[in-house]
């Protein structure tokens, strides 16, 4: 009896053991299950989603000018989504000219992906053609080319006469890169060197900024595009088609002079056309009147309507150094767009003082000045005239009436002989100047610089100052 219930008894003992080992086999067996299901999602994670996030990068731009645009770049895309170059939406690419062509509502963003797709068409030509550069430079120019404009403040040059003095956009936008390089772990390295001249191959950055860089191909198809003046178009693909490199110079091909010629041209006639418009130089002056009324009126202790960025630059005296001194400069500038001078401007149309409401309605109704132009300086008495009896006709004092009345020159060569020329290579490498190796008088015609004085008065005094 006793014998039969220990063999019992070890039969129970080895099914519980059976059992339990059973039971954490297949808990062992989930466990490492969950494990590996976990790496698998992990490295799933690690390599494929993030490969598909980076590919997803590299999106399609559908531009009026040329189409789908690709973005070439995963820090491309990082860079054009950032905010510093989101800001460029709201600054239009030619400012108030868009009262003179209704068309011209184009931005800063749009010109700078049109000239970084230029940039890339032209550094596959130049490879097609056996010119060496690598990947890392490719990448460097595009955004060099991409970030040349994003120190532009709103309606472009309008700030730096009249509320940021001393300092260029140019030097803003090397402000710009060297607070992305840090954001971006200094990947824009090579870019600010090719954009500050500083690194050894000189053709990119002479891709980038010269007279005949992606800035000015892009600028010149795309506002001839925007404004309908036909006179601008210019063969953007053929000019980049026959790039070549020469001695570490830009250059073209003969084939290409004549693309050169027309390029010329073309940017003498929108300079005069467009650019330069007598309705466009008389808006943007009574603009630049305006902000700079505005700033006298705040450093006096006015309180006028804006938002808290522009009234900074409003209340401050800022340049240069400025800039350099204190960081929060920057960031304020970055905040500052076309919206933020017009939603001023409107609420100022209502202001107490005359002189600032009565140019702010002139912006906004679109009611601006007379203007002259003439080659000579305009007599010096008959402006004297103009100013007392616009003094007189609108009650103003004396040094009000510089806000009314404006004497300048304007100006523009379509080429100049010396900055870096447009060098034309000939067979058995001889280089021409295209000056000099074009066969029609229009291009050294096209060098010369052409001034026109310019006088801007109320319209109200029209008939009587031309009788002056």
């Amino acid at each position: 009896m006793q014998q039969g219930a220990n063999t019992i008894n070890q039969m129970k003992t080895k099914i519980i053991a059976r059992i339990f080992f059973i039971v954490c086999y297949r808990v062992l067996l989930v466990v490492v299950l969950h494990i590996k299901f976990y790496i698998a999602i992990v490295l799933f994670k690690l390599f494929f989603v993030k490969r598909i996030v980076a590919s997803n990068k590299l999106k399609i731009i559908n531009d009026p000018v040329y189409g789908f645009v690709k973005i070439p770049f995963d820090l491309i895309f990082d860079l054009l989504q950032h905010r510093y170059f989101q800001r460029l939406r709201g600054i239009k690419q030619l400012g108030l000219t868009s009262m003179v062509y209704p068309g011209a509502m184009h931005n800063r963003f749009q010109h700078a992906v049109g000239a970084m797709h230029l940039m890339g068409q032209a550094v596959s030509v130049l490879r097609s053609k056996g010119v060496d550069i690598t990947e890392e430079e490719s990448k460097a120019v595009h955004m060099a080319i991409l970030l040349h404009d994003i120190g532009h403040g709103p309606f472009s040059h309008v700030l730096e006469h009249s509320v940021v003095g001393g300092v260029s956009h140019e030097e803003i936008s090397v402000m710009f890169m060297e607070r992305l390089n840090v954001a971006f772990d200094r990947q824009l390295d090579l870019a600010i060197q090719i954009f500050k001249n500083s690194y050894s191959k000189k053709f990119l950055h002479q891709l980038v900024s010269s007279q005949l860089d992606m800035d000015r191909l892009d600028y010149l198809r795309r506002d001839s595009f925007f404004t309908g003046v036909t006179e601008g178009t210019i063969g953007s693909d053929r000019i980049i088609k026959m790039l070549h490199v020469f001695n570490d110079q830009l250059v073209v091909e003969s084939k290409g002079i004549y693309s050169i010629e027309k390029f010329l041209i073309a940017r003498r006639l929108m300079y005069w056309q467009v650019y330069l418009h007598k309705t466009a130089v008389v808006a943007e002056t009574i603009l630049v009147s305006v902000l700079k009324r505005a700033k006298y009126l705040s450093h006096r202790g006015e309180r006028l309507f804006a938002t808290p960025h522009l009234s900074f630059f409003l209340e401050n005296d800022i340049c240069g150094e400025d800039f350099k001194r204190d960081v929060g400069v920057l960031d304020k500038f970055s905040l500052l767009d076309d919206g933020d001078i017009m939603s001023a401007i409107k609420i100022w149309t209502q202001h107490d003082d005359f002189v600032l409401s009565t140019l702010s309605k002139a912006i906004m109704n679109r009611d601006l000045f007379h203007i002259e132009l003439q080659k000579e300086p305009f007599d010096k008495r008959r402006t004297k005239r103009i100013e007392k009896k616009v003094s007189e006709e609108l009650g103003l004092h004396n040094e009000e009436v510089a806000y009314f009345v404006n004497t300048k020159s304007i100006q523009n060569h379509a080429y100049s002989l010396t900055d870096e020329k447009i060098n034309i290579l000939f067979s058995g490498g001889v280089l021409k100047d295209i000056s000099k190796a074009s066969d029609i008088l229009n291009v050294s015609v096209l060098s010369k610089n052409v001034r026109k004085n310019v006088l801007i008065y109320p319209k109200s005094i029209r008939n009587w100052a031309q009788e002056v």
